[in-house]
């Protein structure tokens, strides 16, 4: 406050004078204020101004109903009263507020009569919800304040003249100022309780502020009050980033200039309405947005020079929007065309929202409100039709249901890259831009986008901007192995990623074989197990899909944890659509060559990105490095390895005092291979790295193109994994002999995958030096050996544990960590 004695003027709005509890609660905001003038504006209770006009529209319909609803207004006032007053000063208050129920009924009466209520009678009974509010906490604070003449009660109709015009009500600012001296004496040191949205005209005749009339009510008096500032009390803890119910991480902005709240409150966010700031605005006057339910909280301020860093403050849509574009060659240099357009519309009143042209003048269009679409085509048709006859005007289109997302800050204004990240998050996320407008001051960026689009398009750019965690919808498909490992990752650090790098990883779903685990926000990751096994659910892939894909959600990823060819053939389907995928799953790069085309045409079409790291090295770089030599030009002339982590354990630890067969089942146990043994002991896993290496390099290998050595005895390629294990040790000699005569040799065995750049691709069992990089492995390690152009005497390695739950799961983490980086995380 700037004076001691200077005046501060708060406005309850009707949810913060709802019953009686909230009339407390505003008169311990009030006694807590700092000393000083008050000036209170006070709403109707909330719902009684509805409640009003829902009595003048019984009465059109001659319906008698009218009565009983009086009835009730008088029993939830005096409920209040007889709450908060002593017995003698709730008389007092029933006594009047009886007369107003006569007199309403009265008026009532003669608009049942008429049929018709003029427009200057519905406000008068509109008005009554204000005066009976005010008049009511003016009784209840005096008495609590104990000096009666310190708390007075203000009739704004006899201060306010407006006078109605097109733009509105114009307040009468020298009668107004008249008037309030002769209501309020000069060296009044109280509090003033004002009734909010009503007001006179010249003639004495009661009307309304119309919509948003108490925050009127409020910016006027705080004007001829001249006050140091306002406060608006509602509901909320300020002025929001976004609409909380479609951003649900929306927060509270501390501070935004005059012009900023105007654009907000333009493009539909909870801020005070444009035209209600203007006296405020007129006199520099402090707004404040403050709750009445949590005092405590400093909420936002709207003033001339915000002090706010934020270069954004909000995010904001209006719906049901449809687009008019003008377009034809005959526009091009021709001067008055956009002049005969809006002028058409404007005598059709017509709204337009926004508008948008290019440099080349061949098109034009403006947004306006759905409802008018139809009428506003047919309009400018009409205006344009001798150019359309001659073909200069080629078309007048119309298309409806889409949707203005505005982003709006001061600090943008020469800030490089803001616009950038609006339009790329939108491109991230799918979502097509049909029109864009910014206007010189940089204040405001405008596009239009498809209106079921208008709440992932929020959320996307509310996190783009960081006033918001990035959020992805995650599902888990196969919680085993390495499933459930990844899931506990992702509960370890799901907390840290969301504090650190405003990144949530929200696992809505985890699908199993047998069942499946949905929720909307969010499995509690520390508990998913339990979740998961109380989950009645059935697996239905489709159903798990259409659950993780939800419009409020900007992106979507599907964690294919499985060894399954059955899921990866849903994959080009999902990146078709948009949905990302990432996994270990090697069937989808190595599988069918088409299939495998297919795949990254669709990712292509889709935008989605399709993350496979762990599919070669568990967690080690050996995709990302190939990708790099690829990218800055190295050439390729071979890679050779040990692929398997299984295989590398087998033979590091088979030194033939254990059996083979043994070995291999105590790999089984502690994870190092895949479900079934066969598949590493086949070669083809290995095989199958090979070819997803090779694809990389842009070879078109398919599995039969690989020569492969099998350790799998022919008779066991059948029958079950039980069968399988109880029979290998039969073939547990063959391997020893192989062992013997390399050991007779100096050598040691090692299973290999080679791959050259004429595409001859080979896996099988090797001997190699004592010496050899591939004899030197700790027991699980891939070491993978490029020899490439730059890399020629002394080959690039890549080397480290390659199998287990633990690396492969932190694979497709970082996986996950890197896709959310590429839709704009800040990692």
């Amino acid at each position: 406050m700037d004076k001691p004695d200077s005046w501060v003027v708060h406005k309850f709005g009707g949810s913060s004078v709802a019953d009686a509890d909230c009339f407390r609660k505003v008169a311990a905001i009030l006694e807590a204020a700092p000393p000083g003038r008050l000036g209170v504006v006070l709403s109707a209770c909330k719902g009684v101004t509805d409640a009003l006009l829902r009595l003048v529209a019984l009465a059109e319909r001659q319906d008698d109903g009218y009565h009983t609803e009086i009835a009730q207004l008088r029993s939830r006032h005096a409920a209040i009263a007889n709450a908060v007053l002593t017995a003698a000063a709730a008389r007092q208050y029933l006594a009047t507020f009886d007369q107003d129920c006569l007199d309403v009924a009265g008026i009532l009466h003669a608009v049942k009569l008429t049929r018709a209520a003029a427009r200057n009678v519905s406000d008068l009974i509109a008005g009554y919800g204000e005066v009976w509010s005010s008049r009511l906490f003016q009784r209840f604070f005096a008495e609590r304040a104990q000096r009666p003449g310190a708390v007075q009660w203000l009739d704004a109709r006899r201060v306010l003249v407006v006078e109605w015009d097109p733009l509105g009500p114009a307040i009468q600012w020298e009668e107004a100022r008249a008037r309030l001296k002769t209501q309020v004496a000069a060296d009044f040191r109280g509090t003033l309780v004002i009734t909010g949205f009503i007001a006179a005209d010249k003639r004495g005749v009661p009307t309304t502020l119309g919509r948003n009339g108490s925050d009127f009510s409020a910016s006027i008096f705080g004007a001829l009050l001249e006050a140091s500032e306002i406060q608006i009390w509602t509901d909320v803890d300020g002025v929001l980033s976004a609409d909380p119910r479609r951003v649900p991480d929306a927060t509270v902005i501390d501070s935004l200039s005059y012009n900023e709240a105007m654009e907000l409150a333009y493009f539909g966010a909870k801020v005070i309405h444009p035209q209600t700031m203007a006296p405020a605005v007129k006199g520099g006057i402090p707004i404040w947005i403050r709750n009445t339910f949590a005092p405590e909280k400093i909420g936002t301020l709207i003033c001339a020079q915000p002090t706010s860093l934020l270069p954004v403050k909000g995010i904001t849509s209006i719906e049901r929007v449809a687009i008019v574009n003008l377009e034809g060659t005959g526009m091009i240099g021709v001067p008055g065309t956009a002049h005969r357009l809006f002028g058409a519309l404007r005598e059709e009143g017509i709204s337009v929202i926004l508008i948008s042209q290019g440099s080349s003048e061949h098109s034009i269009c403006c947004a306006i409100p759905q409802e008018q679409a139809e009428r506003a085509a047919a309009v400018v048709r009409r205006a344009f039709e001798r150019e359309m006859q001659e073909g200069q005007i080629q078309s007048v289109d119309v298309d409806p249901d889409l949707a203005i997302l505005a982003v709006v800050g001061d600090g943008m204004a020469g800030t490089p890259g803001i616009a950038a990240k609006v339009f790329a998050a939108l491109g991230a996320t799918g979502v097509n831009v049909r029109a864009i407008a910014q206007g010189a001051s940089e204040r405001n960026i405008s596009a239009v986008i498809e209106g079921r689009s208008a709440t992932r398009a929020l959320r996307a750019v509310h996190a783009s901007l960081y006033l918001s965690p990035h959020t992805i919808s995650v599902g888990i498909i196969g919680p085993g192995t390495v499933g459930r490992v990844l899931l506990d990752q992702l509960a370890s650090q799901s907390a840290r990623l969301r504090e650190q790098f405003k990144l949530d990883l929200r696992v809505r779903g985890v699908l199993g074989r047998q069942r499946m685990l949905l929720s909307d926000s969010g499995a509690a990751l520390g508990d998913w197990r339990e979740q998961y096994k109380k989950s009645g659910v059935a697996t239905d892939v489709t159903r798990f899909v259409e659950h993780l894909r939800v419009d409020y959600l900007p992106h979507t990823v599907l964690v294919d944890c499985t060894a399954s060819d059955a899921i990866a053939a849903h994959y080009a389907d999902w990146l078709a659509a948009g949905i990302h995928v990432v996994t270990p799953n090697k069937k989808a790069g190595s599988g069918d060559l088409a299939y495998y085309k297919r795949v990254h045409e669709a990712r292509r079409a889709g935008a989605a990105h399709f993350l496979y790291q762990a599919t070669v090295g568990a967690g080690l770089p050996v995709v990302t490095t190939l990708r790099d030599l690829l990218a800055t030009g190295d050439e390729i002339d071979s890679i050779e390895g040990i692929f398997s982590g299984t295989l590398a354990y087998l033979f590091n630890a088979y030194d033939g005092r254990v059996s083979f067969s043994q070995i291999v089942q105590e790999a089984r146990q502690r994870g190092f291979t895949e479900p079934d043994p066969r598949d590493d002991l086949s070669g083809t896993d290995v095989a199958r790295k090979l070819i997803i290496l090779g694809r990389e390099m842009g070879l078109p290998l398919e599995l039969k193109d690989v020569k492969v050595e099998s350790l799998v005895p022919a008779d066991l390629a059948s029958g079950t994994i039980d069968e399988f294990m109880a029979q290998l040790p039969r073939h547990d000699a063959l391997l020893a002999d192989r062992l013997a005569a390399a050991r007779a040799r100096g050598k040691v065995l090692r299973y290999t995958g080679r791959l050259n750049a004429a595409g001859e691709a080979a896996v099988g069992l090797q001997e190699f030096d004592a010496r050899h990089v591939f004899a030197n492995i700790a027991l699980t390690d891939n070491v993978v050996r490029f020899a490439t152009r730059r890399y020629c005497n002394n080959p690039l390695i890549v080397q480290g544990p390659g199998a287990g739950p633990e690396v492969t799961a932190g694979g497709v983490f970082a996986d996950l960590l890197r896709l959310a980086a590429y839709l704009g995380a800040r990692l």
